[in-house]
Protein backbone atom coordinates (compact mmCIF):
# COMPACT_ATOMS: atom_id res chain seq x y z
CA UNK A 1 0.00 0.00 0.00
CA UNK A 2 1.12 3.38 -0.65
CA UNK A 3 1.11 6.50 2.04
CA UNK A 4 -1.70 8.84 2.01
CA UNK A 5 -0.24 12.36 2.16
CA UNK A 6 -2.32 15.48 1.90
CA UNK A 7 -1.34 18.59 -0.22
CA UNK A 8 1.13 21.09 1.90
CA UNK A 9 2.27 18.76 4.36
CA UNK A 10 5.26 19.69 6.20
CA UNK A 11 7.93 17.27 7.86
CA UNK A 12 10.54 17.52 10.60
CA UNK A 13 13.53 14.88 10.41
CA UNK A 14 13.07 13.23 14.07
CA UNK A 15 16.35 12.85 15.58
CA UNK A 16 18.31 9.51 14.29
CA UNK A 17 18.49 7.18 15.73
CA UNK A 18 14.76 7.82 16.99
CA UNK A 19 14.39 5.12 20.34
CA UNK A 20 11.34 3.62 20.61
CA UNK A 21 10.05 2.68 24.08
CA UNK A 22 9.27 -0.81 23.63
CA UNK A 23 12.76 -1.68 22.29
CA UNK A 24 14.56 -0.86 18.74
CA UNK A 25 14.76 2.19 16.94
CA UNK A 26 14.23 4.28 13.78
CA UNK A 27 16.56 5.74 11.69
CA UNK A 28 15.77 8.52 9.27
CA UNK A 29 12.08 8.73 10.24
CA UNK A 30 9.62 11.43 9.85
CA UNK A 31 6.92 13.30 11.26
CA UNK A 32 3.80 15.43 9.27
CA UNK A 33 3.01 18.64 10.59
CA UNK A 34 0.88 21.68 9.41
CA UNK A 35 0.45 24.80 11.01
CA UNK A 36 -2.38 27.86 10.90
CA UNK A 37 -1.36 31.74 12.39
CA UNK A 38 1.48 32.95 13.00
CA UNK A 39 3.94 32.61 15.95
CA UNK A 40 4.56 35.26 18.47
CA UNK A 41 8.05 37.22 18.80
CA UNK A 42 7.70 35.80 22.44
CA UNK A 43 6.70 32.93 21.17
CA UNK A 44 4.10 32.16 23.81
CA UNK A 45 1.10 31.52 21.90
CA UNK A 46 1.60 28.32 20.47
CA UNK A 47 -1.19 25.21 20.49
CA UNK A 48 -0.38 21.49 19.52
CA UNK A 49 -3.19 19.56 18.51
CA UNK A 50 -2.52 15.82 18.81
CA UNK A 51 -4.70 13.34 17.00
CA UNK A 52 -6.63 10.89 17.00
CA UNK A 53 -5.57 7.18 15.35
CA UNK A 54 -6.86 8.13 11.74
CA UNK A 55 -7.03 11.64 11.29
CA UNK A 56 -4.24 13.26 9.04
CA UNK A 57 -2.07 16.47 9.57
CA UNK A 58 -4.51 18.76 7.54
CA UNK A 59 -7.16 19.77 10.24
CA UNK A 60 -8.01 22.87 8.82
CA UNK A 61 -7.81 24.65 5.34
CA UNK A 62 -4.52 26.60 4.92
CA UNK A 63 -2.22 28.63 2.50
CA UNK A 64 -0.78 25.15 1.72
CA UNK A 65 -3.87 23.59 1.43
CA UNK A 66 -7.23 25.43 1.29
CA UNK A 67 -9.04 22.53 1.55
CA UNK A 68 -11.15 21.63 4.27
CA UNK A 69 -9.33 19.61 7.20
CA UNK A 70 -11.26 16.89 9.90
CA UNK A 71 -12.00 19.84 12.40
CA UNK A 72 -12.46 22.73 9.84
CA UNK A 73 -15.51 24.30 11.84
CA UNK A 74 -13.14 24.73 14.82
CA UNK A 75 -9.61 26.12 13.70
CA UNK A 76 -9.47 29.09 11.63
CA UNK A 77 -9.80 32.96 12.25
CA UNK A 78 -12.45 33.87 14.47
CA UNK A 79 -13.14 30.13 14.85
CA UNK A 80 -12.96 28.20 18.79
CA UNK A 81 -9.34 27.94 18.20
CA UNK A 82 -9.14 31.19 16.45
CA UNK A 83 -5.47 31.76 14.14
CA UNK A 84 -6.04 35.24 14.24
CA UNK A 85 -4.46 35.19 18.13
CA UNK A 86 -2.87 31.63 18.24
CA UNK A 87 -0.42 29.90 16.32
CA UNK A 88 -1.38 26.19 15.82
CA UNK A 89 0.74 23.16 14.91
CA UNK A 90 -1.24 19.76 14.39
CA UNK A 91 0.93 16.49 13.85
CA UNK A 92 -0.11 12.99 12.27
CA UNK A 93 0.86 10.62 14.31
CA UNK A 94 3.87 8.47 14.50
CA UNK A 95 3.67 5.12 12.79
CA UNK A 96 0.32 6.46 10.34
CA UNK A 97 -0.13 6.13 7.03
CA UNK A 98 -0.63 10.34 6.47
CA UNK A 99 3.09 10.91 6.41
CA UNK A 100 4.37 9.95 9.25
CA UNK A 101 7.15 7.23 9.48
CA UNK A 102 5.30 3.98 10.55
CA UNK A 103 4.76 0.75 8.59
CA UNK A 104 3.62 1.46 5.33
CA UNK A 105 6.77 3.49 5.05
CA UNK A 106 10.29 2.69 3.30
CA UNK A 107 12.80 1.19 6.06
CA UNK A 108 16.14 2.65 4.69
CA UNK A 109 18.07 -0.11 5.64
CA UNK A 110 16.68 -2.57 3.29
CA UNK A 111 14.62 -0.33 0.79
CA UNK A 112 11.55 -2.03 1.01
CA UNK A 113 8.46 -1.35 3.22
CA UNK A 114 8.49 -1.41 7.53
CA UNK A 115 5.15 -3.91 7.56
CA UNK A 116 5.79 -5.75 10.29
CA UNK A 117 9.35 -5.38 10.61
CA UNK A 118 8.16 -1.89 12.23
CA UNK A 119 9.24 -1.34 16.03
CA UNK A 120 6.23 -1.78 18.55
CA UNK A 121 4.71 1.98 18.91
CA UNK A 122 3.53 2.91 21.78
CA UNK A 123 1.58 6.22 22.51
CA UNK A 124 4.75 7.63 24.20
CA UNK A 125 6.50 7.27 21.24
CA UNK A 126 4.11 9.58 19.48
CA UNK A 127 4.18 12.15 22.09
CA UNK A 128 7.88 11.72 21.90
CA UNK A 129 8.22 12.42 18.50
CA UNK A 130 5.51 15.45 18.44
CA UNK A 131 7.85 17.25 21.04
CA UNK A 132 10.68 17.41 18.52
CA UNK A 133 8.50 19.06 16.34
CA UNK A 134 7.66 21.68 18.86
CA UNK A 135 11.21 22.11 19.85
CA UNK A 136 12.27 22.79 16.14
CA UNK A 137 9.88 25.16 15.32
CA UNK A 138 11.27 27.06 18.55
CA UNK A 139 8.93 26.65 20.90
CA UNK A 140 10.29 26.55 24.57
CA UNK A 141 6.67 26.36 25.72
CA UNK A 142 3.35 25.77 24.45
CA UNK A 143 0.41 27.91 25.80
CA UNK A 144 -2.21 25.02 25.09
CA UNK A 145 -1.83 21.08 24.13
CA UNK A 146 -4.99 20.10 22.69
CA UNK A 147 -6.17 15.96 22.30
CA UNK A 148 -8.79 14.41 21.13
CA UNK A 149 -9.47 10.97 21.46
CA UNK A 150 -5.97 8.85 20.81
CA UNK A 151 -4.83 12.19 21.41
CA UNK A 152 -5.98 12.44 24.43
CA UNK A 153 -3.78 10.00 25.66
CA UNK A 154 -0.63 11.34 23.76
CA UNK A 155 -1.17 14.58 25.75
CA UNK A 156 -1.12 12.97 28.95
CA UNK A 157 1.78 11.13 28.18
CA UNK A 158 3.44 14.45 26.65
CA UNK A 159 2.84 16.49 29.19
CA UNK A 160 4.43 13.94 31.79
CA UNK A 161 7.37 13.43 30.21
CA UNK A 162 8.31 17.24 29.25
CA UNK A 163 7.09 18.90 32.68
CA UNK A 164 6.22 22.06 32.25
CA UNK A 165 6.37 21.90 28.46
CA UNK A 166 2.79 23.61 28.14
CA UNK A 167 0.35 26.11 30.34
CA UNK A 168 -3.07 24.34 29.81
CA UNK A 169 -4.63 21.20 28.33
CA UNK A 170 -7.64 20.57 26.73
CA UNK A 171 -8.17 16.97 26.61
CA UNK A 172 -11.26 15.56 24.86
CA UNK A 173 -13.15 12.77 24.62
CA UNK A 174 -9.36 11.03 25.66
CA UNK A 175 -8.47 8.89 28.62
CA UNK A 176 -5.42 7.84 30.88
CA UNK A 177 -5.54 4.26 29.81
CA UNK A 178 -7.33 1.68 28.20
CA UNK A 179 -10.73 0.26 29.85
CA UNK A 180 -11.46 -3.15 28.87
CA UNK A 181 -14.44 -2.48 26.74
CA UNK A 182 -12.33 -0.36 24.49
CA UNK A 183 -9.60 -2.87 24.25
CA UNK A 184 -11.81 -5.56 23.58
CA UNK A 185 -13.22 -3.83 20.60
CA UNK A 186 -10.02 -2.95 19.26
CA UNK A 187 -9.14 -6.30 19.44
CA UNK A 188 -11.60 -7.28 17.46
CA UNK A 189 -10.78 -5.11 15.33
CA UNK A 190 -7.45 -6.21 14.80
CA UNK A 191 -8.68 -9.75 14.84
CA UNK A 192 -10.76 -9.09 11.69
CA UNK A 193 -7.59 -7.42 9.53
CA UNK A 194 -5.15 -11.03 10.41
CA UNK A 195 -7.65 -13.10 9.56
CA UNK A 196 -8.39 -12.21 6.15
CA UNK A 197 -6.73 -14.56 3.93
CA UNK A 198 -5.50 -10.94 2.26
CA UNK A 199 -3.70 -9.63 4.61
CA UNK A 200 -0.66 -12.56 4.52
CA UNK A 201 1.15 -11.38 7.08
CA UNK A 202 1.45 -8.49 6.62
CA UNK A 203 2.56 -8.78 2.87
CA UNK A 204 -0.25 -7.59 1.04
CA UNK A 205 -0.86 -5.57 -2.22
CA UNK A 206 -3.00 -3.22 -3.87
CA UNK A 207 -4.18 -6.19 -6.07
CA UNK A 208 -4.59 -8.31 -3.01
CA UNK A 209 -5.56 -6.24 -0.20
CA UNK A 210 -7.52 -7.45 3.31
CA UNK A 211 -10.69 -5.25 1.82
CA UNK A 212 -13.01 -7.65 3.96
CA UNK A 213 -11.09 -7.25 7.04
CA UNK A 214 -10.60 -3.93 6.94
CA UNK A 215 -14.76 -3.12 6.47
CA UNK A 216 -15.12 -5.18 9.22
CA UNK A 217 -12.73 -3.79 11.38
CA UNK A 218 -14.09 0.32 10.45
CA UNK A 219 -17.93 -1.35 11.10
CA UNK A 220 -17.13 -2.11 14.20
CA UNK A 221 -15.01 1.36 15.04
CA UNK A 222 -17.99 3.18 13.86
CA UNK A 223 -20.39 1.75 15.37
CA UNK A 224 -18.40 2.44 18.49
CA UNK A 225 -18.27 6.24 18.01
CA UNK A 226 -21.49 7.17 17.78
CA UNK A 227 -24.17 6.19 20.29
CA UNK A 228 -27.51 3.67 20.40
CA UNK A 229 -29.58 6.78 20.42
CA UNK A 230 -27.76 8.38 17.53
CA UNK A 231 -28.71 5.52 15.41
CA UNK A 232 -32.31 5.08 16.51
CA UNK A 233 -32.97 8.82 15.46
CA UNK A 234 -31.16 9.02 12.47
CA UNK A 235 -32.02 5.07 11.07
CA UNK A 236 -34.47 3.81 12.89
CA UNK A 237 -35.66 0.75 11.39
CA UNK A 238 -36.23 1.88 7.80
CA UNK A 239 -35.24 -0.54 5.28
CA UNK A 240 -33.79 -0.21 1.69
CA UNK A 241 -36.43 -0.08 -0.51
CA UNK A 242 -35.18 -2.75 -3.15
CA UNK A 243 -36.25 -6.53 -2.24
CA UNK A 244 -33.03 -7.77 -3.28
CA UNK A 245 -34.85 -10.33 -5.68
CA UNK A 246 -31.68 -13.21 -6.47
CA UNK A 247 -29.42 -11.65 -4.17
CA UNK A 248 -27.24 -12.76 -1.09
CA UNK A 249 -30.85 -13.76 1.23
CA UNK A 250 -28.80 -12.34 4.47
CA UNK A 251 -27.41 -9.23 2.50
CA UNK A 252 -28.45 -5.48 3.21
CA UNK A 253 -31.41 -4.90 4.41
CA UNK A 254 -32.01 -2.16 6.94
CA UNK A 255 -30.42 1.69 6.11
CA UNK A 256 -28.17 1.79 8.99
CA UNK A 257 -26.63 -1.65 7.40
CA UNK A 258 -26.33 0.25 4.22
CA UNK A 259 -24.46 3.11 6.21
CA UNK A 260 -22.40 1.39 7.45
CA UNK A 261 -21.23 -0.64 4.43
CA UNK A 262 -20.94 2.72 2.57
CA UNK A 263 -18.74 4.07 5.37
CA UNK A 264 -16.35 1.44 5.45
CA UNK A 265 -15.89 1.04 1.65
CA UNK A 266 -14.64 4.49 1.47
CA UNK A 267 -12.16 3.91 4.46
CA UNK A 268 -10.70 0.86 4.01
CA UNK A 269 -7.86 2.38 0.65
CA UNK A 270 -7.65 5.42 2.33
CA UNK A 271 -6.00 4.11 5.33
CA UNK A 272 -3.15 0.97 5.75
CA UNK A 273 -4.26 -2.17 7.16
CA UNK A 274 -0.63 -2.30 9.22
CA UNK A 275 -0.40 1.21 10.33
CA UNK A 276 -3.96 0.40 11.93
CA UNK A 277 -2.82 -2.84 13.92
CA UNK A 278 0.12 -1.07 14.91
CA UNK A 279 -1.55 2.45 16.46
CA UNK A 280 -4.87 0.27 17.55
CA UNK A 281 -2.65 -1.55 19.94
CA UNK A 282 -0.38 1.60 21.04
CA UNK A 283 -3.56 2.72 22.12
CA UNK A 284 -4.43 -0.94 24.26
CA UNK A 285 -0.97 -0.28 25.72
CA UNK A 286 -1.52 3.07 27.06
CA UNK A 287 -1.53 3.19 30.92
CA UNK A 288 -0.33 6.43 32.58
CA UNK A 289 -0.28 4.62 35.95
CA UNK A 290 3.22 2.93 34.57
CA UNK A 291 4.53 6.59 35.20
CA UNK A 292 3.16 6.75 38.86
CA UNK A 293 6.09 5.62 40.98
CA UNK A 294 5.48 1.96 40.81
CA UNK A 295 3.07 -0.08 38.24
CA UNK A 296 -0.40 -0.83 40.18
CA UNK A 297 -0.37 -4.84 40.75
CA UNK A 298 -3.78 -5.17 40.52
CA UNK A 299 -7.09 -3.86 40.13
CA UNK A 300 -7.41 -2.28 43.86
CA UNK A 301 -4.55 0.00 43.67
CA UNK A 302 -4.65 0.64 39.73
CA UNK A 303 -7.32 3.76 40.10
CA UNK A 304 -4.66 5.61 42.69
CA UNK A 305 -1.64 5.02 40.15
CA UNK A 306 -3.13 6.63 37.58
CA UNK A 307 -4.47 9.71 39.98
CA UNK A 308 -0.87 9.84 41.12
CA UNK A 309 0.57 9.87 37.75
CA UNK A 310 -2.19 12.46 36.32
CA UNK A 311 -1.40 14.46 39.56
CA UNK A 312 2.48 14.80 38.93
CA UNK A 313 1.41 16.78 35.53
CA UNK A 314 2.34 20.34 36.46
CA UNK A 315 -0.18 22.71 33.91
CA UNK A 316 -2.11 26.27 35.17
CA UNK A 317 -5.25 25.25 33.28
CA UNK A 318 -6.93 22.16 32.39
CA UNK A 319 -10.29 21.08 30.77
CA UNK A 320 -11.60 17.68 30.35
CA UNK A 321 -14.78 17.42 27.98
CA UNK A 322 -16.74 14.40 26.85
CA UNK A 323 -20.17 13.64 25.74
CA UNK A 324 -22.37 11.85 27.96
CA UNK A 325 -23.19 9.12 24.98
CA UNK A 326 -19.18 7.73 24.94
CA UNK A 327 -18.96 4.41 24.97
CA UNK A 328 -15.83 4.10 24.02
CA UNK A 329 -13.99 6.60 26.31
CA UNK A 330 -16.73 6.81 29.14
CA UNK A 331 -17.34 9.91 30.87
CA UNK A 332 -15.58 8.70 34.03
CA UNK A 333 -12.60 9.01 32.14
CA UNK A 334 -13.02 12.71 30.94
CA UNK A 335 -13.64 13.17 34.75
CA UNK A 336 -10.66 11.05 36.28
CA UNK A 337 -8.48 13.66 34.12
CA UNK A 338 -9.82 16.46 35.22
CA UNK A 339 -9.38 15.39 39.18
CA UNK A 340 -6.26 13.98 39.01
CA UNK A 341 -4.61 17.23 36.91
CA UNK A 342 -6.44 19.22 39.62
CA UNK A 343 -4.55 17.43 42.30
CA UNK A 344 -1.30 18.35 40.59
CA UNK A 345 -2.46 22.02 41.38
CA UNK A 346 -4.21 22.83 37.58
CA UNK A 347 -6.96 25.29 37.85
CA UNK A 348 -8.74 22.19 35.90
CA UNK A 349 -12.33 21.51 34.81
CA UNK A 350 -14.67 18.50 33.80
CA UNK A 351 -17.29 19.92 30.83
CA UNK A 352 -19.87 16.78 30.18
CA UNK A 353 -21.44 17.69 27.22
CA UNK A 354 -25.26 16.12 26.95
CA UNK A 355 -24.38 15.31 23.10
CA UNK A 356 -26.28 12.30 21.62
CA UNK A 357 -23.14 11.89 19.24
CA UNK A 358 -21.59 9.45 21.21
CA UNK A 359 -17.06 9.66 20.58
CA UNK A 360 -17.58 11.43 17.64
CA UNK A 361 -19.55 14.50 18.71
CA UNK A 362 -16.26 16.74 18.96
CA UNK A 363 -15.84 16.28 15.05
CA UNK A 364 -19.88 16.21 14.57
CA UNK A 365 -21.50 18.55 17.61
CA UNK A 366 -19.22 21.54 17.15
CA UNK A 367 -22.88 23.33 18.98
CA UNK A 368 -21.74 21.88 22.24
CA UNK A 369 -17.83 21.46 21.97
CA UNK A 370 -17.34 24.90 20.21
CA UNK A 371 -18.68 27.28 23.50
CA UNK A 372 -16.06 25.02 25.95
CA UNK A 373 -13.04 25.14 23.78
CA UNK A 374 -13.67 28.80 22.93
CA UNK A 375 -14.45 30.23 26.87
CA UNK A 376 -11.27 27.39 27.56
CA UNK A 377 -8.82 29.38 25.71
CA UNK A 378 -10.10 32.74 26.26
CA UNK A 379 -9.22 32.29 29.82
CA UNK A 380 -5.75 31.20 29.10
Amino acid sequence: MTEFIPPGTRWHALSSPFPMKRGGALHGARIAYETWGTLAAQRDNAILIVTGLSPDAHAAANADNPAAGWWEPMLGPGKAIDTNRWFVVCVNSLGSCKGSTGPASIDPATGDLYRLSFPELSVEDGAAAAVEVVRALGIGQLACVIGNSMGGMTALALLHAHPGIARGHINISGSAQALPFSIAIRSLQREAIRLDPMWNGGHYSDAAYPESGMRIARKLGVITYRSALEWDGRFGRVRLESDRPGEDPFGLEFQVESYLEGHARRFVRQFDPNCYLYLSRSMDWFDLAEHAGQKHVDDRTQGDDVMAALASIRLEKAMAIGATTDILFPLQQQEQIALGLQAGGADSSFVPLPSPQGHDAFLVDIERFDPAVRGFLARL
